[in-house]
């Protein structure tokens, strides 16, 4: 039996309509897959919907579908969340968390070019994209475990270096795939295409837009690679698709001990946000062996969020998915090819 290979959804497509299936036939395939479901299960009989060479197919199908992202690593915390590090075919890894209330945050690039100087992931760079089937492959995936009713794409990779793949899977899971369009979360640390493209699309996903300071030099070294959007302009470009789209704008901040926790950043933030459709999120710094980066006290970070609620900032202050199991963004992987790299010198080494 030849098993297909596929990284985009537009693969699938093809596939399906290379054994003769029709645009209803693609839709029962692409419900069925996106809501984890077997291509066997359904209200009508395969024998009377289904052209003879799709319905023969079909195991093969399966079989290329579940090949895309395949489960590796599961490490539950006491949150609630699982870090999972998932297997794509061509032997990569990425990371995928399935957090609390039934969401999921999906990677969406192996490694990330951005490479914002708090993060592992970025420290390796980008490897290549994700396809948009392996993308969506991520939440058939998480959808073997538990329910998932929300995805935000806030995991490895920068959305919008990879929009055409992110966008071809958004327009997937906010129609077959059964997630409300303000449930599908589009982070980034900013970028035109963002702002010209998110407005087009029929699925039109919440927006959250990665600021970490108001002062563009700061934010230049913390983000030493994205575009060079001023705080001003990144926040009036994120208003315009708030108010058109009805969903707030969630601003993203993870808090640094002594790089962006301090009193002129909260004015700031007071400044830029009040009055804004928006939500500010703020996220203590999960701390990354190596990295000459500290995490502020819970308390400190309390009194910044209740400082800015107060001040007419809708504020959040969130926990970091993950912390007891080291779980910050990208270290899963890292762990995983360290274990690699040791074992391969183990069997490299020669006998003494």
């Amino acid at each position: 039996m030849d098993i297909p290979r596929f990284q985009s959804i537009q693969d699938i497509r093809a596939y399906l309509r290379s054994q003769g299936a029709l645009e209803r036939h693609e839709m029962r395939v692409l419900r069925l897959w996106t809501q984890a479901k077997a291509q066997d299960s359904g209200r009508r009989s395969l024998e009377t919907f289904m052209p003879k060479t799709l319905r023969e197919a079909l195991p093969s199908l399966s079989q290329a579908l579940q090949g895309l992202a395949t489960l590796r690593e599961q490490h539950p915390a006491q949150d609630g969340s699982a870090r999972l590090l998932v297997g794509l075919q061509d032997g990569q890894t990425v990371e995928s968390v399935l957090l609390p209330r039934e969401g999921l945050c999906v990677s969406s690039q192996v490694g990330c070019a951005v490479g914002c100087v708090f993060c592992m992931t970025g420290r390796e760079g980008l490897i290549r994209q994700v396809g948009s089937a392996e993308i969506v492959a991520q939440v058939a995936l998480a959808r073997t475990l538990r329910p998932v009713k929300k995805v935000v794409f806030m995991g490895m990779g920068e959305p919008a270096h990879n929009l055409n793949q992110v966008l071809e899977a958004i327009d997937l899971l906010g129609t077959v795939g059964n997630i409300g369009h303000k449930n599908l979360v589009f982070s980034t640390v900013g970028d035109v295409r963002v702002f010209e493209r998110l407005p087009k699309g029929r699925v039109k996903p919440a927006l959250a837009l990665s600021l970490h300071s108001t002062r563009s030099d700061v934010r230049a070294q913390l983000l030493p690679r994205a575009p060079r959007l001023d705080p001003e302009d990144l926040v009036e470009a994120g208003e315009i698709y708030a108010r058109a789209t009805g969903y707030p704008i969630q601003y993203q901040w993870t808090l640094i001990e002594g790089v962006n926790d301090s009193h002129e950043e909260i004015e700031g933030i007071v400044r830029l946000l009040k009055g804004k459709y928006a939500l500010m999120n703020m996220i203590p710094y999960n701390a990354v062996p190596d990295l000459p980066f500290a995490r502020p006290s819970w308390e400190r970070a309390a009194e910044i969020a209740r400082t800015l609620h107060q001040r007419g900032v809708l504020t959040k202050l969130r926990q970091s998915a993950g912390q007891d199991v080291d779980g910050g963004c990208g270290q899963l992987r890292a762990r995983s090819l360290e274990k690699t790299v040791l074992v391969y010198k183990k069997i490299s080494a020669p006998a003494v």
